[in-house]
């Protein structure tokens, strides 16, 4: 019995001990943490209810040239209430007013908003939604309606606060404006956001449910600082003439893509710049898919001619007047044909109306006969006109060019032919206009450049001043001869179909054929690997006036229908045309006076009537008889028919008499007077 007892004891005692310890251990707990953990836990709790917010700060603002604004940030809210915060006297005395107010700014009936905020009421909802992207105006009104009025704590107002990204004048430029967000950097706003970014601010919040934080105060603990501006070169009104012209002639052509620049001729700043392609979901909808001016490098085609003849005429080897066999329109080189687009060819012609009429036989004959045995003095050519290295621009995704050396393993023995009408090359639209541009700035190359200031606080930060690149492309005889041949492509040569007696225009036209790479099918076939029949680039690069030049401009468009048009006269030369005609008249160009309406009238007219006729469908075949030989022959091409013609200038006579029905395929010959 003693025994027991003792047992018993024992184990009293165990356990007591045990819970001794376990009290101990707890008192030491709650010391530990009331006195030595306290702040840590303390702040804990805090961060788990309380929690500090990122304000973000407003991008810098992006202005054309004339202070008209390009971008900027437009600060939203979305409004809310905590229908428990507001006394319940407050809320019965003040609801119909309230509901009022949101009825008249939101359009919804008084009686909807009363019902809505009874039920929130009921619920006790702190979270209610009341609108969403309100803009500041509004915003500061809301603050003002009955309830609101009370602020945070005891009217319920919340306001969450975010900044979006506006385009003023829409989705023109867009791409050359650029982003910086979630798609990554592009344009002015890619590459100088470090600058525009501004500072963040800082806001407490309390949270009140699952996800759900309010603002403490109505004041940020740390406001926000807006990010500093730019000042672009872009001229709103150049630059709604050119999107507007592009999109007509795209839409028209029913193009894959195309662009169009106009540039400064002295100063190399980009007044207008527009990139339009095809929209994903509708084929017949345009938009700013890409900066194909910048970034696209292709085979320019027959604008790159102007290169060519420059190089020559500049070393001396020939002259405007030195004669040319074109011989049947037709060679060989090295059993690659060459082929000029007029059949029969053009006979014996100077290398000024090679130029202008733009025989592919004639210009490969005259650089195989000076450079074919020392190609490395047209590559140098080349490269002092700025073909072989990117520009160098202030945004960023240029393209890289593509100009083969003598001594790179993809030199072949027609390499040199190739390129002197333009094949077997790469570059971008900004290249050649670049070129063009200091062919039209008397031999001084500038750099295209898209950004004229950096302003912090309204104070010019930096200036960016014209950049030289070549001070001297060539000698002031050379350019000489070469303004006149471009002038003389839209008097009398290929582009003789823009010519207007009103306004004067210097350019080349270009249709490339474009090469379709070897690849692999879904069958793990080969194809491609040849030059397409059926797609085609159409540009012209030029200037104007002639005379004095003010602007240069270049259009580039991509697989417009063949069965419509793809001659670079006929697809592009019309959008300089418009382009340079409407900034002619509406933009003032040094000392040049443009009042005279009726003037005005008649050039727009001239256009619209060319416009309607290569646009008209027919279906028999139409006079042409006084037409200019190269409005004839791309009207004729475009609804159908073959062309040969005899001559130069206006047409007089036509083998297919008018009225005839028209027969598809069918060959008419034109004599031109």
């Amino acid at each position: 019995m003693a025994t027991h007892k003792k047992s018993i004891l024992t184990k009293f005692y165990i356990v007591a001990g045990f819970m001794t310890l376990i009290l101990f251990a707890v008192i030491f707990r709650v010391v530990n943490i009331q006195y030595f953990q306290g702040e840590k836990y303390k702040k804990l709790s805090t961060e788990l209810t309380v929690k500090q917010f990122t304000i973000s700060a407003n991008k810098g603002n992006v202005y054309a040239a004339d202070g008209n604004l390009l971008a900027t940030s437009m600060s939203k809210y979305t409004i809310r209430m905590d229908v428990v915060a507001v006394d319940g006297n407050v809320f019965e005395k003040n609801i119909a007013a309230l509901s009022k107010e949101l009825s008249k700014m939101l359009g919804r009936s008084a009686s909807y908003y009363q019902n809505k905020l009874r039920n929130a009421k009921k619920r006790k909802n702190r979270y209610l939604l009341i609108a969403r992207n309100v803009g500041y105006n509004d915003y500061v009104k809301m603050k003002s309606f009955p309830i609101f009025n009370l602020g945070v704590y005891q009217g319920g107002f919340i306001a969450e606060h975010k900044t979006v990204r506006a385009h003023p004048i829409g989705k023109i430029a867009e791409r050359t404006i650029g982003y910086d967000d979630f798609r990554g950097e592009a344009g002015i706003e890619g590459a100088f956001a470090d600058f525009m970014q501004g500072e963040d601010g800082l806001r407490w919040k309390q949270k009140i449910a699952k996800n759900q934080w309010k603002p403490i105060s109505d004041v940020n603990e740390k406001e926000p600082i807006d990010g500093h501006d730019i000042i672009t070169t872009i001229d709103v009104n150049i630059q709604d003439i050119t999107h507007h012209a592009l999109l007509r002639q795209l839409e028209y052509f029913e193009a894959d893509h195309g662009c169009a620049v106009v540039m400064e001729t002295a100063t190399g700043e980009i007044k207008a710049i527009s990139n339009l392609g095809r929209t994903p979901k509708d084929k017949n909808k345009y938009y700013e898919a890409r900066n194909y001016a910048v970034w696209e490098s292709h085979e320019p085609g027959s604008t790159f001619k102007l290169a060519s003849l420059m190089a020559a005429l500049d070393d001396k080897v020939i002259d405007t007047a030195t004669v040319v066999d074109t011989e049947k329109g037709r060679i060989y080189i090295h059993n690659r044909k060459v082929e000029d687009s007029r059949r029969g060819g053009y006979g014996k012609i100077s290398a000024a109306r090679v130029f202008e009429v733009s025989s592919n036989v004639g210009i490969v004959k005259l650089i195989k006969k000076h450079y074919d045995h020392q190609p490395e003095k047209f590559i140098d050519k080349l490269e002092k006109y700025g073909f072989t290295e990117p520009i160098g621009f202030q945004i960023k995704g240029e393209g890289r060019p593509y100009i083969p050396k003598p001594s790179d393993k993809a030199w072949s023995k027609i390499s040199l032919e190739w390129m002197s009408w333009g094949y077997g090359i790469s570059v971008t639209p900004m290249q050649t206009l670049m070129f063009y541009n200091a062919v039209a700035n008397d031999g001084v190359m500038v750099k295209p450049r898209f950004v004229k200031e950096l302003r912090r606080e309204d104070k010019a930060e930096k200036v960016f001043e014209t950049e030289v690149v070549n001070s001297r492309i060539a000698s002031k005889e050379t350019l000489k001869k070469i303004r006149k041949v471009m002038e003389n492509v839209v008097i009398k040569g290929t582009a003789d179909n823009i010519y207007s007696s009103n306004f004067s225009m210097a350019g080349k036209t270009g249709t490339a054929k474009k090469y379709i790479p070897r690849t692999k099918n879904a069958k793990g076939e080969w194809e491609g690997g040849y030059y397409s029949t059926k797609r085609y680039v159409a540009s012209f690069a030029g200037f104007f006036p002639a005379d004095n030049p003010k602007y240069s401009c270049i259009v580039v468009v991509h697989d417009p229908n063949k069965k419509k048009g793809y001659y670079g006269a006929t697809v592009a030369a019309p959008i300089f045309k418009e382009i340079a005609q409407k900034i002619y008249t509406t933009t003032p160009v040094d000392n040049q006076s443009v009042d005279d309406e009726v003037e005005f009238a008649a050039i727009n007219n001239q256009y619209k009537k060319y416009n309607k006729i290569i646009n008209k469908e027919y279906e028999k075949v139409p006079n042409v008889k006084g037409m200019n030989g190269m409005d004839a022959v791309s009207m004729l091409e475009n609804i159908g028919l073959k062309v040969k013609f005899s001559g130069v200038g206006k047409v007089k006579a036509q083998s297919i008499k008018k009225g005839e029905k028209l027969v598809k395929g069918s060959t008419i010959i034109l004599k031109l007077s």
